[in-house]
């Protein structure tokens, strides 16, 4: 609970052993005891006091520790609302802390990228948010622009004194440093969006190719049935795993062949659709057959993509080999393996590794944008940079380029939620769950 009653509602259901006014207990303390409805006990707990400000939200909170099971934890909670409580809206204590000032809007939306991240590297590049980074990144920019707009407001307010040649200058370098620094910020969002969202990834060949024994080899685990008759996958299996340290979403897709039925035929369209909107193709082939129609037909489909050709069965006679000039018009990333016998998978890693640069991210060092409503508004804020930088080679006055550099100003704390409107605060609370 947090607010400033949570203490009195806290005394009403709340029994300690050793009994104290709230005004001895000490904030960062637990105080055992029990919780009792009408003289009987419900359950035996622990209570966590914090004290404003020295807490999430910066006001009063407890926090009751109880036996785990539905029922137990629903009657506590019935007791605190019967009692004076109200439900929490979606992330509404992480709200109060942002609206309370201890945490910027930035820090707060990484509150839900630290809870849903899928691998060891969001969860960094969400804590390293938490802690501000990005908050410090952008607040070093705006102090760099804030310090030219004092020349500019002198300018506008007192154009008697000759500060223009000056201005003009320092408007320039100024300009072409913020510039600079946010276009870095923006490219480090194709990094940040493999991070965050991880690599979609598409399986894809004719059937009995050997896509669901690599799904399988690369999950470690039997998730795709796998059976010696052709079309046994009819939809697409999604699973996630890590490859140094981020997400791939693979996709195991229905073997493209000519359709047998109905519903074999809406499952290969399926898979033409995955593939054409796939970070990454995996197109696999049966090394120990010549190349058919069916895969001729596939490299046609992948010719754009990005593509690592797998050639399959390598345990067995080959027909085909990574010298055919069919595969390498297509991809020069071609890797031998025997998915049966679960051989060439690390190899795979490797060469994604290579193809998304995934080793040159490096996070102690780089701060990456994570969040595509970041991105946008330091879009918005390069874009106001060029207006501004036009209107100064029209030889525009001083308060039409001002103009643009507020912009910049506001955008950037858009980002931070220093300026931002109660319907996008509102928006981005609702994607919390009940309790953060």
């Amino acid at each position: 609970m947090s607010g400033e009653n949570c203490f009195n509602v806290l005394d009403k259901i709340f029994v300690p052993k050793n009994k104290k006014p709230i005004e001895e207990i000490k904030g960062y303390t637990m105080k055992y005891g029990n919780i009792v409805e009408n003289g009987n006990i419900v359950d035996e707990v622990l209570v966590s006091y914090f004290k404003a400000p020295k807490s999430y939200t910066t006001e009063n909170m407890c926090e009751i520790n109880s036996h785990g099971g539905n029922i137990v934890v629903k009657k506590i909670l019935e007791l605190c609302l019967k009692n004076g409580a109200d439900l929490a809206e979606p992330g509404e204590f992480t709200k109060r802390a942002f609206l309370n000032g201890r945490i910027d809007l930035l820090q707060a939306e990484s509150v839900i990228d630290v809870i849903n991240a899928k691998s060891e590297r969001e969860a960094k590049t969400g804590i390293k948010q938490l802690e501000g980074f990005l908050s410090k990144k952008i607040a070093e920019i705006k102090q760099e622009i804030m310090d030219v707009m004092v020349n500019i407001e002198v300018d506008i307010d007192y154009p008697e004194y000759d500060v223009e040649e000056v201005t003009n200058k320092q408007i320039s370098e100024m300009l072409d440093s913020v510039q600079s620094k946010l276009e870095k910020l923006e490219k480090s969002f194709d990094n940040g969006k493999i991070i965050k969202e991880g690599i979609k990834t598409v399986i894809v060949g004719r059937p009995n190719a050997g896509k669901s024994s690599l799904l399988n080899a690369i999950l470690k685990e039997d998730r795709a049935i796998v059976t010696q008759y052709e079309g046994t996958t009819r939809d697409t299996i999604e699973e996630f795993v890590t490859v140094n340290g981020i997400p791939l979403k693979l996709i195991d897709t229905a073997g493209i062949r000519e359709a047998k039925d109905e519903v074999e035929k809406i499952g290969i369209e399926k898979s033409r659709e995955m593939t054409k909107e796939a970070d990454l193709v995996i197109a696999i082939f049966d090394a120990s057959e010549e190349l058919t129609k069916e895969d001729l037909e596939i490299l046609d489909l992948i010719k754009d993509k990005k593509t690592i050709i797998i050639l399959n069965k390598n345990d067995l006679e080959q027909k085909i080999d990574e010298n055919d000039e069919r595969l390498r018009k297509v991809s020069s990333s071609i890797i031998k393996i025997s998915a049966l016998n679960k051989t060439g998978i690390e190899d795979i890693y490797d060469e994604i590794s290579k193809l998304f640069n995934l080793n040159e991210i490096n996070l102690d060092q780089e701060v990456v944008i994570t969040n595509i409503r970041h991105k946008n508004l330091i879009d918005k804020a390069i874009d106001s940079v060029k207006k501004a930088k036009e209107t100064m080679e029209q030889k525009m006055p001083s308060d039409i380029i001002a103009i643009f550099i507020k912009d910049i100003l506001e955008d950037l704390g858009n980002i931070t939620g220093e300026v931002v409107t109660d319907d996008i605060i509102d928006e981005i609370f609702s994607k919390f769950c009940l309790g953060k």
